[in-house]
């Protein structure tokens, strides 16, 4: 099946007149782009108007909907935090790729959180957990936080947000391993032995941008499940921390290592020979919201030049599947080009992504809603209760 499609088609699929079509496009239900051989029409992705057929035919029930929306379907929350759309990645409407030529980490923030103005001061926080692991720091720092703070239903927001901006340093303290001061990026570079003007700094300092939210993802959602109920903000930061801990969410740079490790011993082509005949994953490659690509990851590469045996698996997977480098390849990337920690890639998806859960947890809030879904049981039909006699 190609992947563009024109209007008659998309129209037949979707037993549609035209109007229609556009009004699914405006609304961003399809994606469209100008014809190349002639720009005065359109063309429209075939998979999402296969898609979008596919619901229609299934109708609207609401045990339908709610399935197809738990995957990669249509969306559940409102949100004014983070869109995807034409293949680019928006914080309150601004470009990702383009803030994070200029801004920090604290400033994106801000941004995220509806505030786009000074620092705040942060409250009083102690020194972080002794582990020697940055992963069992991180996670016992906001553990001990969720321990005793105050739910957040209720405060006032200024208190949000001045312990917003504290947690966002706590975590930050911990992934370091010391209580420090000055700017995100720079603290982590320090820590892991970035020399200063280097651009280790700076590329660091582009990745937590690029990182700080990504829409509906997992452990945003479990986020904003947390902060439904209340919850304080450490606990909901706490509660995105668990989901990303997943290797298929922000544990996908060891699973990208894994193949990497594959080719350097198979060579690139038969390591991905041997994947697709076994029909398994390729980490760190391909994204279902980027059908052309990544652009976190186009605008991490850019600025550095990967090491060799990563630049030949990508040109080896590029060309057998067509599948572009996504932000986990470009982590993985770029731990390598600096000599980062073997779990920096984790390090840098939470301290960045605090950001994005904080911001969601206190728009969670706002709404008052509480989030509790309903199953559909599947499983032995309950007894009736009623006697066969």
């Amino acid at each position: 099946m190609t992947d563009w499609i024109g209007a008659e088609d998309a129209c037949a699929q979707l037993n549609v007149r035209s109007q229609t079509l556009y009004a699914y496009a405006s609304r961003g239900r399809l994606t469209a782009r100008p014809d190349p051989a002639d720009p005065r029409r359109s063309l429209y992705r075939a998979a999402d108007v296969a898609a979008l057929a596919e619901r229609k035919t299934r109708g609207r029930k609401a045990a339908a909907v709610a399935a197809g929306a738990i995957a990669w379907g249509e969306p559940v929350l409102a949100s004014a935090i983070t869109t995807v759309v034409g293949g680019q990645l928006y914080y309150r409407g601004r470009d990702a790729g383009e803030l994070a030529e200029t801004q920090t980490l604290e400033a994106v923030a801000r941004l995220l959180r509806g505030g786009d103005g000074a620092a705040l001061k942060r409250s009083a926080r102690g020194a972080p957990p002794a582990e020697s692991d940055m992963r069992a720091r991180a996670f016992a720092a906001l553990a001990k936080r969720a321990g005793v703070d105050p739910p957040a239903l209720g405060r006032h927001p200024l208190a949000l947000a001045v312990e917003a901006a504290t947690l966002l340093d706590v975590l930050t303290d911990a992934v370091a391993g010391a209580l420090g001061s000055g700017a995100i990026h720079e603290r982590l570079a320090q820590a892991w032995g970035c020399a200063r003007g280097d651009g280790g700094a700076d590329l660091i300092r582009r990745a937590l941008v690029l990182l700080a939210d990504h829409e509906l993802n997992p452990s945003t959602f479990a986020t904003r499940v947390a902060a439904s109920t209340g919850a304080s903000l450490s606990a909901c930061a706490l509660a995105g921390l668990s989901a990303l801990s997943g290797p298929r969410h922000g544990g996908a740079g060891a699973a990208m290592r894994g193949l990497a490790r594959e080719a350097a011993e198979l060579g690139p082509a038969a390591a991905i020979a041997a994947r697709l005949a076994q029909d398994r994953h390729l980490p760190g490659f391909g994204h279902a919201l980027y059908p052309e690509g990544d652009p976190r990851a186009k605008a991490l590469l850019a600025r550095f030049e990967a090491p060799a045996d990563l630049a030949a698996l990508r040109v080896a997977v590029e060309g057998a599947t067509g599948r572009r480098p996504n932000v986990d390849f470009a982590l993985v990337a770029l731990s390598e080009v600096l000599d980062l920690p073997q779990d920096a890639p984790f390090a840098l998806f939470a301290t960045a992504r605090c950001a994005g859960w904080i911001a969601h947890a206190i728009e969670q809030g706002q709404t008052g809603d509480l989030i509790r879904p309903r199953a559909r049981y599947a499983g032995v039909t309950p007894a009736s209760g009623v006697s066969a006699n």
